[in-house]
């Protein structure tokens, strides 16, 4: 018997390592590797996975369409569902690039570095796409770069999506190391009146000396997928140009989400 299977999950440096899924994981890449379909049992005496955990892990993967079990054979390969999910992440890939030119024509006419954010989890938002300022002195921002959902000027237009009386919502945004301490009673204020002018702003919180203006860029469901934030020094703009600059970037997310949607 495969002793591995006998616990749900395991610690792996520092990380809990959920057996199942791990497994389900290794079976789909086990099934593209070979191309060909395959039998239950070929399959658990290959990866080393209890026959009776490699069985029920199929039909979970069957019922859920990224796996197809043939009747007749009694054999599994991959179903179409699992290519659909891929097709899904290179369409969206693509969608980005695409955006590319737009990012680096903005940051252009607005002087500033444009990054155009992703939530990849209830908690963790990256940059997918980042567009330096063609200014001598300028900020760059790294594209893969991640941060706490709530952080940053786009931390606030995703905070108007969440619930911050929730005792794990409130306990993130604790969590969070700020350059400028930030009470969660202000972040509150600075989260509804995002809300109300449509734009939010990060002011020397996140990082010293720099300042960022962001706008949300709508899913067709109403849901914010997307950010696009302005990262300029503070001091680069008055209270005047901020307003301006946030107005700008609200036009550029509606014309932007034409081509991530």
């Amino acid at each position: 018997m495969d002793t591995t299977d006998v616990n749900d999950s395991t610690k792996l440096a520092g990380a809990v390592i959920v057996k199942p899924v791990s497994n389900a994981v290794r079976i789909l890449r086990h099934l593209s590797l070979v191309g060909t379909p395959e039998r239950s049992v070929d399959i658990a005496r290959q990866l080393e996975i209890n026959p009776s955990t490699c069985f029920n892990i199929l039909r979970t993967l069957v019922h859920e369409d990224v796996v197809d079990f043939s009747a007749l054979s009694k054999r599994y390969s991959v179903g179409l569902g699992l290519a659909r999910l891929v097709e899904q992440q290179v369409s969206q890939g693509h969608r980005i690039q695409m955006a590319k030119p737009q990012l680096q024509n903005l940051a252009a006419r607005l002087g500033v570095t444009i990054t155009l954010w992703r939530r990849i989890s209830p908690n963790r938002i990256v940059i997918v796409s980042s567009a330096a300022s063609p200014a001598a002195v300028r900020i760059d921002m790294a594209e893969g770069q991640r941060l706490p959902l709530l952080m940053g000027a786009s931390g606030r237009l995703f905070a108007t999506q969440v619930d911050l009386d929730d005792p794990q919502v409130q306990s993130g945004f604790e969590g969070i190391r700020w350059t400028r301490p930030l009470t969660l009673a202000d972040y509150r204020e600075e989260v509804k009146l995002a809300a109300q002018r449509g734009w939010a702003m990060d002011d020397g919180h996140f990082s010293m000396g720099i300042l960022a203006v962001a706008a949300p860029i709508y899913s067709p469901s109403g849901s914010i997928d997307f950010t696009v934030s302005a990262v300029m020094f503070r001091g680069q703009r008055d209270e005047e140009g901020l307003a301006e600059l946030g107005k700008a970037l609200i036009e550029f997310c509606a014309e932007v989400a034409c081509v991530l949607y």
